[in-house]
């Protein structure tokens, strides 16, 4: 492990620079970060300057949209029952309310669910299935999960219960489950033009297709879950953000409002720190310490005394998850200093018995920031345990675990997050392949954390008017960093 780190100076682009500043009327400085940004043409810098809810593409281009609104269509004249079925995180909160409410509007009678993270874990399980069942639901709609319950897909089909999945996670290799219909963009053929959208995002669209309308007093739920959900903030992403920032401080709904006052941020200017550091970690508290039903409840409630006693609840759970994680923490750091070899594993893989599971991924997140190579912590209960894993630059979380799938008993995720179930006696086998794939994938400058800088700077250039024309580029996240700068003329006076 080492304390070091690269900075990386971008390379001015002269020519570029002075198109962008005339044609624009931006400042050399703007210009240059915009080309830093992978912006290389006046439209597309125009774009991203200037982007609104208009520049957002047509749900329509989902190829599977037509065949998803007709199942709807079929189950309001047939009247029979839907169900949404979301998940416990922000991001799959925010997608079961929009869903519900839109098919709610539709006129459509809906049951929803969101699982258990301990008892029932992430995704559709076949319990599930029994209930649908039973309770003779005719169509179920995932909302930010999916793509990877083939199973459980294959059983409602069989129950003669169509499936429309909307989920924005990595299929699994090749093949999908026998969903009646799949919107999600990161599958092939999928029609769509932006694979990044979030859970939250593709319930958006799918909602938009379902009503035919641009759903603009929903854009502060969207923003909410896409902030939450650390998808890139480029392209569609970064206009549902900023648009939806700016509906956030006069949401009609009364439980966000109710978190905002809790927090005393109800007169501030809104960006997308208050989302990842204030209200997503109050959201996601109930879920990781018992049953996110209690998120879901206050995002929908419509009485204010209601809203505010849930967000006192909300209040309660982010405290407790703070505790716990903390403890976890020191544990885990205690571990990897006794057990781990930096200079023969690349990938941090820890283990212990009854870890709290909704706390695994925030406290996999620190140490990959901490130590800077990916990190997987895994809760041992009995003879099946589940792990969180975050990753770092340049290694394909998903990708890995892929590879190493004969050792898992299941997994889903993203390139730089992930979920996992493993036996107990296959983790320290599992340890050795992963780091084995990271010795191939990772090299020794991938692990030293790297800062990107966007121009260098004479403290003179710094000014008030900078300022203003750098908020342009909010919101900042994930791929659109807040801008850095370098001055190498400056004297440290003691």
């Amino acid at each position: 492990m080492s304390s070091h780190s690269i900075l990386r100076l971008a390379t001015p682009n002269i020519s570029l620079q002075n198109l962008f500043s005339k044609e624009l009327g931006i400042s050399k400085i703007l210009a240059q970060i915009l080309v830093n940004r992978k912006i290389t043409t006046i439209s597309a810098a125009g774009k991203f300057l200037k982007s609104s809810i208009s520049d957002l593409f047509s749900p329509h281009l989902f190829s599977d949209m037509p065949c998803a609104v007709s199942l709807v269509k079929k189950a309001k004249a047939n009247k029979e029952k839907v169900m949404v079925f979301g998940d416990y995180d922000v991001d799959g909160i925010t997608s079961t309310v929009l869903l519900k409410n839109a098919l709610q509007g539709m006129g459509l009678e809906v049951l929803h669910h969101i699982p258990h993270r301990i008892n029932e874990g992430y995704g559709l399980n076949q319990e599930i299935v029994r209930f649908a069942r039973e309770n003779q639901v005719k169509l179920m709609v995932t909302a930010d999960c999916g793509i990877v319950n083939h199973k459980e897909i294959e059983a409602l089909r069989q129950s003669n219960i169509d499936v429309v999945v909307t989920d924005h996670h990595e299929p699994q290799g090749s093949k999908l489950p026998a969903a009646s219909v799949i919107i999600n963009p990161k599958v092939k053929h999928s029609g769509y033009p932006y694979r990044e959208l979030a859970g939250v995002g593709v319930a958006y669209k799918f909602a938009q297709g379902l009503t035919g309308s641009l759903l603009i007093d929903d854009l502060d739920l969207v923003a909410l879950g896409t902030i939450a959900d650390s998808v890139p903030l480029t392209g569609e992403n970064r206009i549902i953000a900023k648009e939806g920032l700016l509906k956030l401080p006069q949401t009609k709904r009364l439980g966000l409002r109710a978190i905002i006052e809790n927090a005393g941020i109800e007169n501030k200017k809104f960006n997308s720190t208050y989302v990842s550091f204030i209200i997503a970690p109050r959201l996601n508290a109930p879920g990781r310490m018992d049953y996110a039903e209690v998120s879901l409840k206050l995002l929908m409630s419509q009485n204010i005394g209601e809203a505010e006693n849930l967000a006192g609840e909300l209040e309660k759970f982010n405290r407790q998850r703070q505790k716990i994680e903390s403890k976890i923490l020191e544990e885990a750091e205690e571990l990897i200093n006794q057990q781990m070899n930096f200079k023969e594993n690349r990938v941090i893989v820890i283990a212990k018995e009854d870890w709290h599971q909704g706390v695994l991924g925030i406290v996999a997140s620190k140490l990959a920031d901490r130590f800077y190579r990916p990190a997987i912590v895994i809760s041992i209960k009995e003879d099946l345990c589940k792990g969180s894993a975050r990753s770092i630059k340049n290694f394909h979380l998903c990708d890995a675990l892929m590879d190493s799938r004969e050792l898992l008993d299941s997994f889903g995720g993203h390139a730089h997050a992930a979920g996992l179930l493993i036996t107990k006696d296959n983790i320290d086998e599992f340890r050795k392949s992963i780091n084995k794939l990271a010795s191939d994938r990772l090299t020794l400058e991938d692990l030293l954390p790297s800062k990107d800088i966007d121009a260098e700077l004479a403290l003179g250039d710094l000014n008030e008017s900078l300022v203003k024309e750098l908020e342009r580029l909010e919101p900042f996240g994930m791929a659109n960093p807040e801008p850095l700068f370098y001055s190498r003329t400056l004297k440290l006076k003691s």
